[in-house]
Formats: structure tokens, sequence, C-alpha cells
């Protein structure tokens, strides 16, 4: 969840509902909970504009930024080495059928 808030965080700054309607499924409370650790955590800013009602936008700090740089490159990784992952389970899956025993 972590990482998936910061890379749709990295887009631009969003309201909470915006974030949320981008992560199909996810409750209030868990976002709620997931913006207040990452704010705590020094990756996103919250600010909070003076008007009625109030507006608050959540936006990557730059320790968020190099964050989402990682994160990327790993689901990047990921992508590309689907198919390998697969086959590792499979043959793992293969010899435990075999053997019996992990």
């Amino acid at each position: 969840m972590l990482v998936l808030g910061i890379l749709k965080l990295n887009e631009r700054p969003l309201r909470f509902n915006e974030l949320r309607r981008r992560l199909d499924g996810i409750t209030q409370k868990v976002l709620t909970r997931t913006l207040r650790a990452l704010e705590r955590d020094g990756l996103v800013r919250r600010t909070v504009y003076p008007t009625v009602p109030p507006r608050v936008e959540y936006t990557l700090t730059e320790l968020g930024v190099s964050a989402g740089r990682l994160a990327n490159a790993i689901a990047e990784w990921s992508v590309v080495h689907v198919p390998d992952i697969i086959k590792a389970r499979e043959d793992f899956d293969d010899r435990i059928t075999a053997t019996g025993t992990l």
C-alpha cells in the first residue's frame, strides 16, 4: 500500500478524495492511516488551505520523490521478471510435490 500511495501521489498534489478514487477498494480509514504514516515518515506533505470548506492536499516531499523513484524501479523490474518468478515458483512447487517436504 505504501508504494502504491507514493506512486499515485507522484503525479501531482492530490486531495484526499482524488487519491481515494485512484486507489480502488481502499477504505477511508486505511487511506487516512497510510497518509498519516507517510507524513510522519517525511514522505508526504499535507497542506491545509484556509478555505470554507477546508481544502487539504497531499504531495510528495523530496524524500517521497526519492522513494517513488525506487518504487518505480522495483515495479519495472517486477514486470520484466514476472515470467522468471512464475517459473521459479513452479519449479519450487514441483520439487515440493515430488519430495513431499520443504
